[in-house]
């Protein structure tokens, strides 16, 4: 039996992104309208069980919703100084940078929280997420880091992700 909840929700948040996205100038068509409702109703009826696994209204928690919204600043100056760094190395004279693959730990343990600590990791210049791994109840993650400046777990863990964890860890709770 399908899970209305997580269908209405999907459906919700796909409707959403639809009339964002073909909102013109203060007008929105009716046939737009009309098409959102099919498109976001037929891609909710397959896509919410991969979307929605426990609480179907997670994301409409003011809460949640508003540390997401709050983070989207301070990723965008993590991502702003992270494409300063890779520029000014890019830049210099001299290659100034020492590979290498860290692994770091996370207090992260849903999957929505770890996807999005990676996603936000990679899309800063100079890291890659390559892997996430579980080892004894503990959750890591192997990065391609640009300038290897710590090989402690702690220590790279710290620097590497930064302001993100925190962020990520109120929203996925």
């Amino acid at each position: 039996m399908k899970n209305y909840k997580a269908i209405f929700s999907t459906f919700i948040l796909c409707f959403i992104f639809w009339i964002l996205y073909t909102y013109s100038g203060g007008k929105v068509d009716s046939e737009e309208v009309v098409a959102g409702i099919i498109v976001s109703f037929i891609v909710a009826l397959f896509s919410s069980k991969f979307f929605i696994r426990e609480d179907a209204f997670w994301l409409f928690n003011f809460k949640r919703l508003g540390s997401l919204i709050a983070f989207i600043p301070i990723y965008f100056v993590e991502l702003f100084k992270a494409n300063l760094d890779v520029a000014l190395r890019a830049l210099s004279p001299k290659v100034n940078i020492n590979p290498g693959i860290v692994k770091i730990e996370t207090e992260l343990k849903s999957d929505y929280g770890l996807s999005m600590l990676a996603n936000c990791i990679t899309l800063t210049p100079g890291t890659i997420t390559m892997d996430i791994v579980e080892q004894k109840n503990k959750c890591y993650m192997y990065i391609h880091w640009i300038d290897v400046k710590d090989k402690n777990i702690e220590a790279a863990s710290d620097k590497i992700k930064g302001n993100f964890e925190p962020w990520v860890r109120r929203i996925f709770r």
